[in-house]
């Protein structure tokens, strides 16, 4: 019998009160394809900031054209830097053509090395999935949004750079 994989695997945010990140600045970097998507993934990101208590003055939007833009857009914001994480919101539906394998592989390859090359955590929040209803069904309004989730790994990694760099 397969063992049972839990849904999500970010952290609890921080209780009420706690101010951990209330002074930790993020970019998010959001594409304008497949918008209505990628609101709700902004809206679950934004929310992951307010409940992990990360002040509203300290977040900046960033619009791109799409998800091929996104590693350039991070690698700019990273280099300033400004901001202790990056969170890039997107999704790339398959179609009939191979665009969406190089979109999606070379989005995800873009923004790993800007990350590893700068130093700042990256939420991944790039869905790449076959069809609108699976991107929407992943941009729902729980934590189980892949902008909320995408924000709370950022968001860990910041504590975990924290840490190491004492």
């Amino acid at each position: 019998m397969p063992k049972t994989i839990a849904k999500t695997g970010y952290a609890p945010p921080p209780p009420p009160g706690a101010t951990e990140f209330k002074n930790a600045r993020v970019a998010l970097l959001a594409t304008r394809w497949n918008v209505e998507v990628v609101d709700r993934l902004l809206a679950g990101s934004r929310r992951c900031l307010a409940e992990w208590g990360v002040a509203d003055r300290h977040v900046r939007e960033f619009r791109v054209p799409g998800a091929f833009e996104l590693p350039l857009a991070a690698s700019a914001v990273m280099r300033q830097g400004r901001y202790d994480a990056v969170v890039a919101l997107g999704a790339v539906v398959r179609g009939d053509t191979p665009h969406f394998d190089f979109v999606a592989g070379e989005c995800a390859r873009g923004l790993r090395e800007a990350s590893q090359r700068h130093r700042v955590p990256l939420g991944f929040g790039v869905l790449t999935v076959e069809t609108a209803a699976q991107a929407l069904a992943r941009a729902g309004r729980g934590r189980d949004n892949k902008g909320y989730e995408a924000t709370a790994a950022a968001l860990e990694m910041v504590r975990l750079l924290r840490a190491v760099d004492g």
